[in-house]
């Protein structure tokens, strides 16, 4: 029993180690790369099994691997930071200052044999910005510059393998580079689809060789093969570079599997917008084992040089890093630029304001306070656009990159740019001082509006456009996302002429729809009523619509008509549902058919 004068002692508080708080940042990494590998290793016998459906499940299950990794680590950090370290204030004493300076400093010494160190420090980052008040999110304790550097990183067997054509032959050399990466399914034919990717190649490689070296090939002939395949949805790549003279020839083989669930060489990708349609922005992310992803980021850079390595680590999966890369190169861009940021072109939206800087090549949309549309919220949108992350993007739906607590310089902005924002979203805005703070911000690659597109392009490529629009629609739909709103203005147009959909506030799955046909009016007083005189679900859509409110323009009618008549009919809405509801899985090839090496059926 305690009695009055008992003496209490109060327990000494523990010294904490900023090494050890760095140790478990670094498993926490760790914990995510390992599973994030695994779900790569996956992938592979995914494919050599047929398992579209699994393919599909594991890339969006692997999407969210990593913010659950971060948690995961907060959760075990957080108990031993609340003993001394922890501060989300926005003052910190001196003693927790010096104690993050050496978190970070021993995480720095925990790197130096680490196969992964870019994507450690942007790991770091996100749990120490949850740790931390945003007035520390600089170099004194976050990673804004890199620290390791990644350059000449390799893993013990090498990244790309290497073969010489000259040497052992062409033929040769490709049976050997398609064995190495040993698919237990099988290949249908594989002497056949080495002799037809031999006469491609040469075909479409040899003007290109014969004007840069003089004749087909040197002595110097190799080919480098990354290590593993890309896979995505129901293809993997062979992603590889055939050197000749100190001159780089990149190509991409696409691998299918057919009917009898071997697996075919489907086409030989060999021009720049070939590659850079594989590796676009509006596809899924590849699913890629990479033990050095600098490595494998460095050489796919080498085919593609236009493409920043920010789009290229997204690309392989590693959306945090692209994300990371991508806020640095865009600090450099305002560091050496001096335009402001003003709204952006076209029609305003009624749910996004959008504004640009005109010397770079993005749009920022910041979601609007009061939305008018009816049933529609801030948080809706959000989760519209968290769906479009998760789901396989086929190639018309832009990537979008996910920012909160972004602080730009004030003086970079418009005046009637900070007046619109203000209006509009006054609850994410704030100026602090000479900054300007936008609390949750979407960032897109920037596109021409369709509608704009359509007034000014030349008559072919109006055309073009118009046959590719309802391509995307179709598309889209086989994917299971009806995009609700389809005008012109919702899509944009890429630097390769694609047509791609970028405004998701009112998409739905296809198999949540009910497309209805018009029912005959009773009489003719119903039918000139302005009124409906048939009863409208909230989820129920009449095709036959589409053309009073899509194709008033005459020449936009003639040829949407003649390419896409089947869209204005309830029919072809109604077979498109029933197939996603069946689970049928559409994976459209992301090049023409005059790039595959003869005519595949594939499962």
């Amino acid at each position: 029993m305690q009695t009055s004068d008992t003496l209490v002692v109060e327990p000494k508080p523990v010294k904490l180690d900023p090494a050890e708080v760095a140790r478990m940042i670094l498993a926490g990494f760790d914990r995510h790369y390992s599973l994030f590998r695994y779900g790569a290793q996956r992938a592979k016998s995914l494919f050599e099994s047929g398992d579209w459906l699994g393919i599909q499940k594991l890339s969006r299950e692997r999407i969210e691997y990593y913010d659950r990794r971060v948690r995961e680590c907060l959760a075990k950090l957080n108990p031993v930071l609340a003993r001394q370290a922890g501060s989300q204030d926005p003052v910190m004493s001196t003693e927790q200052q010096q104690f993050w300076q050496a978190v970070r400093q021993s995480f720095v010494t925990l790197l130096s044999d680490h196969q992964q160190p870019e994507c450690a420090e942007t790991f770091y980052n996100s749990v120490t910005c949850r740790a931390l008040h945003r007035d520390y999110f600089h170099n004194d304790f976050l990673f804004v510059r890199p620290a390791v550097a990644t350059d000449y990183l390799d893993s013990k067997r090498p990244v790309y393998r290497a073969y010489y054509p000259t040497r052992d032959g062409l033929r040769r050399s490709l049976t050997q580079m398609f064995a190495d990466f040993g698919l237990a399914c099988g290949f249908a034919n594989l002497p056949r689809d080495v002799r037809l990717l031999a006469r491609m190649g040469c075909r479409k490689l040899a003007k290109r060789i014969e004007r840069t070296s003089g004749h087909r090939l040197a002595s110097d002939c190799q080919l480098h093969v990354l290590g593993s395949l890309f896979y995505r949805n129901k293809t993997a790549y062979v992603v590889g570079r055939l050197i000749n003279q100190g001159t780089l020839y990149p190509f991409v083989i696409p691998l299918v599997r057919n009917v009898a669930g071997q697996v075919e060489v489907d086409a030989l990708l060999a021009d720049d917008a070939d590659l850079s349609t594989i590796f676009s922005f509006t596809r899924a992310y590849f699913l890629v084992d990479m033990e050095v992803p600098a490595a494998y980021v460095e050489f796919v850079a080498s085919l593609i040089p236009r493409k920043a390595k920010a789009e290229i680590y997204t690309m392989v999966g590693l959306q945090k890093q692209g994300k990371t890369l991508f806020y640095r190169d865009f600090l450099q861009h305002l560091a050496h630029s001096h335009d402001q940021f003003d709204l952006a072109p076209g029609i305003p939206g009624l749910v996004m304001s959008v504004f640009t800087l005109p010397s770079y090549p993005y749009v920022f949309k910041l979601i609007k306070d009061k939305i008018s549309k009816e049933g529609m919220t801030p948080a809706t949108v959000r989760a519209k656009y968290q769906m479009v992350k998760l789901h396989d993007r086929i190639g018309r739906m832009a990537d979008t990159w996910e920012y909160s607590q972004v602080a730009l310089p004030r003086q970079r902005f418009s005046d009637a740019l900070i007046a619109e924002l203000e209006r509009v979203a006054p609850s994410q805005v704030e100026i602090r001082g000479d900054l300007l703070v936008l609390k949750h911000l979407y960032i897109e690659r920037r596109m021409t509006p369709l509608n704009l597109y359509l007034v000014d392009a030349p008559e072919a490529l109006r055309h073009k456009a118009i046959v590719d629009y309802g391509d995307a629609i179709r598309e889209l739909a086989a994917a299971n996302i009806f995009p609700g709103d389809m005008l012109y203005k919702n899509f944009g147009v890429t630097r390769l002429g694609r047509v791609v959909f970028y405004d998701y506030d009112e998409i739905q799955p296809m198999t949540e729809m009910n497309f209805r046909a018009i029912p005959p009016a009773p009489n003719e007083e119903a039918e000139m009523a302005s009124e409906p005189w048939y009863a409208v679900g909230p989820n129920d859509v009449f095709p036959e619509e589409f053309a009073t409110f899509l194709l008033g323009n005459a020449e936009i009618r003639t040829v949407f008509r003649h390419a896409h008549h089947e869209l204005l009919s309830p029919q072809w809405w109604q077979g498109c549902r029933e197939q996603v509801a069946r689970g049928v899985f559409q994976d459209p090839r992301p090049y023409a058919s005059d790039k595959q090496l003869r005519p595949t059926t594939v499962t």
